[in-house]
């Protein structure tokens, strides 16, 4: 989950790889560091923390460069652990995403060499460094291809040498993404590293090395040469940018309602009431399914358990939800009637890769549901749905929770007509309400500084408590995720009936109770938990449908009456008021301690 960028060209070589660490520091700020070729020498700085406080290094006549931004996993975030690494004369340099899992049986037979770090990384140059040293006379491409052959675990890797301009990088398991430029060529593990530079962009796929110099790259698999399709990126280079905003966060709650009419342009017939999500599958496998199961973790989770309640409702499916981490493939299960959908933000998450290739190896039908065109997890399973949220820089999920949940709603629709278990003047019910779904967040985002107002008067509250039922559950539990995340406030999201059966113990005056009030999500049997905690002098908190009658709250806020994704429009409440107490308290809210924004290790 680190960030990795790699440039060959004309230019300012180490203006172009600092910017793009820049750009790349949602995925890991513990450290950060560069190593440049120039004149024949090779340059490397690095720095604990963030990557404000970091001066690259001074190179004039820079040809080459590669780096690094670090989200820590062996050893601690400190100078001597932060990447490039290097080999014992300083003339190999190597960044490196994910874990090495023989790291310690390699380093055993490297007892004649120093090393100065605790990270798995640190062997990869020194087994460089051993190949040439057995034949000078291999290339790069081929010392690298020998030497990850050696290597257990996932990686993405990228290699400088003293003596070449040439970058060499690899992958399996970890994402690398080349770019393509008149003046040069770029390798990243993801886009907005070099998005004002270039948008034609190829994908490497696992075992994959490519070599990249100033006139292009060449990529080679199994030795052979292979080409790479050239794909030209929708998002301009602006979308990576805060644009006036003071957080990537606050402008990516702002620009939900955009990124849902993305998600929904092209695949809705209203009057044919059906949805075209460009997948196609077997003769009557959708007749013959009898479960769902949905496989992510984090924010994706909790918009699959939203989806899982649609599809049983719209489909007649039996949907079931798995932690990704935790899934097993389900005992008794027949694959040829089991659907196995993964969500994931980056399409890069270990846990759900792993899930999904359970699933596969089982027989059972796969599919993603996913933001990035050719991630790893597109290549994994048999059909994918994009969600077409556009870059999220923000470590915390925004728009993606949304964007992902609308996907969801239509791959609910999908299924639903599909197997007959949806009439068409249902279908277009559903489809009407969920094309009104954006104007209704941006009627939310309009009263912004009333949320503003209410996290500033509950700011030193010691716990925060969520509840909510049917799909306004997983949207408390997003909920109270957003403000662990962001602000370090305890929060914890429940079904609304299980508040008192035990987590009542913990409300007081000092634990306010926000809860999801909106039409079908039973709103007046959640009312009588509200007052249950109000009864303990909690304040309450509520989002409630416009026109419905519920007067006991301290403090209501009005949810556009849109149907079955009112709890959808309520987070948009949510995410501000958890971005308003964050910012109260001067939380670094893009870059929240200990977290990163793609989880590539397991």
């Amino acid at each position: 989950m680190c960030g990795i960028i790699g440039y060959v060209g004309a230019g300012d070589v180490v203006d172009i790889v600092h910017q793009g660490l820049i750009n790349l520091e949602y995925r890991g700020y513990d450290s950060a560091g560069i190593a440049v070729r120039a004149d024949g020498e090779l340059l490397v700085e690095k720095t604990a923390g963030s990557i404000d406080a970091f001066e690259p290094p001074v190179a004039d006549g820079a040809t080459s460069a590669i780096g690094h931004t670090r989200w820590s996993t062996h050893g601690p975030p400190t100078e001597r652990n932060a990447h490039p690494h290097l080999d014992c004369d300083d003339s190999i340099a190597v960044v490196h995403n994910g874990i090495i899992e023989n790291y310690t049986e390699l380093k055993a037979e490297l007892e004649d060499h120093g090393f100065v770090s605790e990270t798995d990384t640190e062997v990869v140059p020194h087994l460089i460094e051993d190949a040439f040293e057995d034949d000078p006379d291999q290339s790069l491409v081929e010392v690298v291809s020998s030497v990850t052959d050696r290597l257990e675990g996932s990686y993405a890797i990228c290699v400088l040498r003293r003596d070449e301009d040439e970058i060499v990088a690899t992958r399996d398991g970890s994402p690398l993404v080349l770019g393509h430029d008149e003046d040069g060529s770029f390798v990243a593990s993801d886009v907005p590293a070099f998005l004002e530079h270039t948008r034609e962009v190829s994908y490497l796929a696992d075992g994959q090395v490519a070599a990249l110099s100033a006139d292009g790259i060449d990529v080679y698999e199994a030795g052979e040469l292979v080409d790479l399709e050239v794909e030209t990126v929708d998002w301009e280079p602006e979308a990576a940018q805060k644009a006036g905003y003071d957080h990537f966060m606050r402008k990516e709650i702002h620009e939900q309602p955009t990124a849902l009419r993305q998600a929904l342009t092209g695949r809705l017939d209203d009057e044919a009431g059906e949805v075209d999500l460009e997948v196609s599958f077997p003769d009557g496998y959708l007749d013959s399914l009898e479960e769902v199961q949905f496989v992510a973790a984090g924010t994706s989770y909790y918009a699959a358990l939203f989806g899982a309640r649609l599809v049983e409702s719209l489909a007649d499916l039996r949907a079931s939800v798995f932690l990704a981490s935790e899934y097993d493939g389900g005992a008794g299960r027949d694959p040829w009637r089991t659907l196995t959908v993964a969500v994931t933000q980056s399409g890069e998450t270990k846990d759900t890769m792993d899930a999904i290739g359970v699933a596969a190896d089982l027989g059972a039908g796969t599919l993603a549901v996913t933001n990035v065109v050719g991630s790893s997890v597109t290549r994994a399973v048999d059909q994918t749905v994009y969600i077409r949220a556009g870059p999220e820089i923000g470590v915390a999920a925004s728009k993606s929770f949304a964007s992902q949940v609308m996907t969801l709603a239509m791959v609910a629709i999908f299924l639903g007509r599909a197997r007959g278990t949806l009439s068409r003047s249902a279908a277009r019910r559903r489809i009407d309400e969920l094309g009104s779904v954006p104007g209704a967040i941006q009627q939310v985002l309009d009263v912004e500084e009333e949320v503003r107002e209410t996290a500033a008067e509950y700011l030193d509250a010691e716990a925060f408590f969520f509840i909510g039922r049917e799909v306004g559950y997983p949207v408390s539990l997003e909920g109270a995720l957003k403000l662990k995340e962001i602000a370090y406030v305890h929060a914890e999201g429940f079904a609304a009936g299980e508040l008192k059966h035990g987590p009542l113990a913990l409300v007081t005056e000092e634990s306010p109770v926000l809860s999801v009030l909106t039409a079908g999500t039973a709103p007046e049997r959640t009312r009588h938990n509200v007052a249950e905690a109000q009864a303990r002098g909690a304040p309450a908190i509520g989002f409630v449908t416009e026109g419905l009658d519920i007067d006991q709250l301290d403090v209501a806020f009005t949810v556009p009456d849109v149907g079955w994704m009112e709890p959808l429009v309520a987070n948009v409440y949510l995410q501000l008021f958890a971005y308003h107490v964050a910012n109260e308290l001067d939380r670094p809210i893009d870059k929240p301690r200990n977290l990163a924004k793609s989880v590539t290790v397991g």
